[in-house]
């Protein structure tokens, strides 16, 4: 509300909106707040929140509350949709060739427990992970966490969105690079990818319209992935033969943990749930749920289909780059690459959602 009782609109155009402190509101303000710039910082080093702050006063800051539509179906179906990526057709056989053997299968159960590990941590911020650090360990460990989980957005988006496009290119059944732009710049940095740029200004358009209609969309793209891994589990039992098992440690239990090291990059993304307070219907009830039962689901699928490529094909025969495409090559099914690439495809894209 503003000074005469009406409620403010979301679109405006004031000083106030973009320098709402009073350090900001003149160029003596502004120099006094730079004197106290010490104990500023110093204040922030050791002050605390409280829970009276944080589930009121900043609230009323807000001004507008956002909507609660959501349940904790729709946060077990985005912690599907957020973790199940490129990761887990990638990385498995990459490190059941190099690392672990047939024994990839126990490398993503370690990496699955101490996964969940980290999402019972997470239960504990159904209410908002930087609201619980400001309360529990200060303003200073609240804003470094914040930045970090800024800059993992950024950079995982960034990289998620480029692998969108190397897909997509497979699916078109051209080579990687196809269809990004060459310069002259140096090796790492010559390869400009405006079809990455669209993907993620599509992401992000459809999330900010309606927190509810992405959840729909997320529903359908992981009801597709979810047949994708299906096909690609029952196919590779289909084709399975158990002496591929065999040695089942050739590089021994240190080749399982190295492995379990590598294939949790495969688990990562569940911590966006824990930010999702502020849209949850019941958030002490609903995100616990949703976290621990879309991680659940998700140790078991990649378990199956980790067994399901080391009984399709012998460890040492795993390509490490493209390991389900050239597995299902070896069984007759050539046309499978492009089912595998339409998974991760799709995968690729809710982890962008969310």
């Amino acid at each position: 509300m503003d000074d005469g009782g009406e409620e403010r609109g979301y679109w405006r155009w004031s000083k106030k909106d973009f320098f709402p402190e009073e350090s900001f509101q003149s160029f003596h303000s502004y120099r006094t707040a730079l004197s106290q710039t010490c104990s500023r910082f110093k204040n922030r080093l050791i002050s605390r929140s409280d829970d009276e702050n944080e589930r009121v006063e900043l609230r009323k800051q807000s001004e507008h509350d956002m909507k609660r539509c959501l349940m904790w179906w729709d946060l077990l179906w985005f912690g599907f949709g957020s973790v199940i990526g490129a990761g887990i057709f990638v990385l498995t056989g990459q490190e059941a060739h190099e690392q672990a053997g047939p024994a990839i299968v126990l490398s993503y159960v370690v990496s699955g427990f101490s996964a969940m590990l980290s999402v019972f941590c997470y239960t504990e911020f159904a209410g908002g992970s930087f609201a619980y650090l400001r309360i529990e360990l200060g303003d200073f460990a609240a804003f470094i966490t914040a930045g970090n989980i800024l800059l993992e957005s950024i950079v995982g988006t960034a990289a998620v969105s480029r692998a969108w496009t190397s897909y997509f290119a497979t699916l078109l059944n051209r080579e990687p690079n196809a269809l990004r732009i060459r310069t002259d710049l140096a090796t790492g940095f010559n390869l400009l990818d405006p079809i990455a740029v669209v993907v993620l200004a599509v992401a992000a358009t459809i999330a900010s319209i309606s927190t509810r209609k992405t959840s729909l969309l997320n529903w359908i793209a992981s009801a597709v992935n979810t047949l994708v891994i299906l096909f690609v589990i029952i196919s590779g039992f289909i084709h399975a033969n158990t002496s591929n098992l065999t040695p089942f440690l050739p590089y021994g239990p240190e080749g399982v943990f190295r492995a379990a090291a590598v294939v949790y990059f495969a688990y990562g993304g569940f911590d966006n749930i824990a930010t999702m307070a502020e849209e949850t219907k019941n958030p002490s009830r609903d995100i616990p749920i949703g976290l621990l039962g879309s991680m659940s689901i998700i140790t078991v699928i990649y378990c199956l289909m980790a067994l399901s490529l080391s009984m399709m094909q012998k460890y040492t025969e795993i390509d490490p780059n493209a390991a389900y495409s050239v597995a299902f090559q070896s069984v007759g099914m050539k046309w499978g690459k492009y089912l595998v690439a339409l998974g991760a495809l799709k995968g690729m894209t809710t982890v962008l959602l969310v």
